[in-house]
């Protein structure tokens, strides 16, 4: 019982925080569709007792952890973090295209935030389970808006290596490396990553 109460609490307060940030109309009513349809399915279906297991994504979306990497580069408590949190919720619930919907509303309030261009451009790639010209143009606004900052950079090797481009994405995080200081909080993240893609960091 306690385990199909989980889901609709956390709905609830999902919910509470789309209202927060603004959302309304037809996309908060999707979405609070989404969210209410999947938790009256797990409710019905659900194994609650069963053991995880992780979902199946695009070629390289098991390379770096999506969020982990966010937070290493853009911190846990950002001011976009509630923006970024629900859309990367909705995703993973299969919803892409209001994951997709939450950030093209937040960065057309927001269009200073390199960070929510990031997730925009991480969000069309989950959505279309590759790099697209929209994808490409939102990590291109985001390295404008911090051009001296990794993060951009950063999603778009990752975006290259979850569209199977294994040998581009390693090529965009060797050059990152090279302009990188030695003591980088970022820096393990990034050589972790190409050595998983197959590259080599052993001359850096």
């Amino acid at each position: 019982m306690i385990g199909w109460l989980i889901p609709l609490l956390l709905v609830a307060a999902a919910l509470g925080a789309i209202r927060w940030v603004g959302v309304r109309g037809g996309l908060f009513t999707a979405t609070a569709a989404a969210m209410l349809f999947g938790a009256a399915g797990y409710a019905l279906q659900g194994r609650p007792g069963l053991a995880g297991a992780p979902a199946r994504g695009s070629a390289g979306a098991g390379v770096v952890p999506l969020t982990d990497a966010r937070h290493a580069f853009y911190g846990d408590f950002s001011p976009e973090e509630s923006w970024m949190r629900i859309s990367e919720a909705l995703a993973r619930s299969g919803n892409t295209e209001d994951a997709v919907g939450i950030l093209q509303n937040a960065v057309r309030r927001y269009p200073g935030s390199a960070h929510l261009w990031v997730g925009l451009g991480n969000a069309l790639v989950d959505h279309a389970h590759g790099l697209t010209p929209p994808a490409e143009l939102a990590y291109r606004r985001a390295a404008e808006l911090s051009p001296r900052y990794p993060g951009p950079p950063f999603f778009y090797g990752l975006a290259l290596a979850r569209s199977g481009d294994r040998a581009a994405a390693v090529a965009v995080w060797t050059q990152l490396l090279t302009k990188a200081p030695a003591d980088a909080s970022w820096r393990p993240l990034v050589e972790s990553g190409i050595v998983a893609l197959g590259g080599s960091t052993a001359s850096r």
